[in-house]
């Protein structure tokens, strides 16, 4: 991937040596603590999510999650946002501000063709655990999206678990998840999220999962478009690339995870979609680059 010397975002916030990671207490649901068995499993099951953490973690514990949930955060000290960013010198923060910066230009342009203005997300590196809009956010629950307070959230060594554990290694893997989980801050921005939020309640545990895969798909779209009207612009894209980033897609789908954490494949339980239908929805938004074709939930997912 073609990124060095490209624009760098001001929107991102190195929290790695920040002690407000809120202490080793466990993730809380509904007054019970979680096991960290429970949080290995979410570390399979929350891949990619991109909404709130706390909707995996609430479902293995038998609740029925909620998309969007803006819980109150726990107490912290925070870093001050009106302080200026020093650029980093570090070659993965570089990476990941000049990531953002592209989506950031993307989506830009996208919002303002449709005539609106594109509210740009902040993105926070953090280590271990960290303090957000939407409760407490661990690493082991892999990059998420907070909508509360529209920030991105990623533990760098996610992408050694990538490359290590999940066989999806190469840059343009991590730029796909950069990308995937800015495609839920624009789910955010437009009121998809919210509107899957309200079906809560109103719908079954197993619709409320297609519901859900959906979402998913359309984030993996997003994130595909960008990849389209970046090379458009900037010629990122180098050979080998795009497999990457389909390899990616494919190593994290529902059947393949399931199937590998537990030996066999339960469909009616997916929330993020198969390996399948992950790498076809990202396929449609790199080929068409069209915003259009990313409507999930009015076309049959593949």
């Amino acid at each position: 991937m073609r990124w060095q010397g490209n624009r760098q975002s001001d929107n991102v916030e190195d929290a790695r040596d920040d002690s407000s990671g809120g202490g080793r207490q466990g993730f809380s649901i509904g007054g019970g603590g979680l096991s960290l068995g429970t949080v290995a499993i979410a570390l399979v099951a929350s891949y990619f999510l991109g909404i709130n953490p706390m909707t995996v973690l609430n479902m293995l514990s038998g609740g029925g999650g909620v998309v969007g949930s803006s819980a109150p955060a726990q107490v912290s000290r925070q870093a001050d946002p009106s302080a200026p960013q020093q650029p980093s010198k570090d070659p993965q923060v570089q990476f990941v501000a000049t990531v953002l910066a592209d989506t950031e230009d993307v989506w830009g342009d996208i919002f303002k063709q449709a005539g609106g203005q594109y509210e740009q997300p902040k993105l926070k590196i953090f280590r271990g655990a960290t303090s957000t809009g939407c409760g407490r956010g661990e690493a082991a629950m892999g990059p998420f999206y907070c909508p509360a307070d529209h920030k991105v959230y990623i533990d760098l060594a996610f992408y050694d678990t990538l490359r290590d554990r999940l066989g999806a290694p190469g840059d343009f893997a991590q730029a796909y998840v950069i990308a995937h989980e800015v495609g839920h801050h624009v789910q955010n921005l437009l009121g998809t999220s919210a509107k899957l939020d309200q079906a809560r309640g109103r719908v079954g545990k197993a619709q409320y999962n297609a519901l859900s895969v959906r979402l998913e798909l359309q984030a993996d779209c997003y994130a595909g478009l960008w990849a389209n009207r970046a090379q458009r612009s900037r010629q990122i894209i180098e050979a080998g690339d795009i497999e990457e980033a389909l390899n990616a897609a494919s190593q994290i789908g529902d059947d393949t995870l399931q199937r590998k954490s537990q030996g066999q494949v339960v469909p009616e339980s997916f929330t993020h979609g198969s390996s399948q239908q992950r790498v076809s929805w990202f396929k449609r938004g790199f080929e068409s680059g069209d915003i259009n074709q990313c409507n999930t939930f009015t076309k049959q997912p593949v």
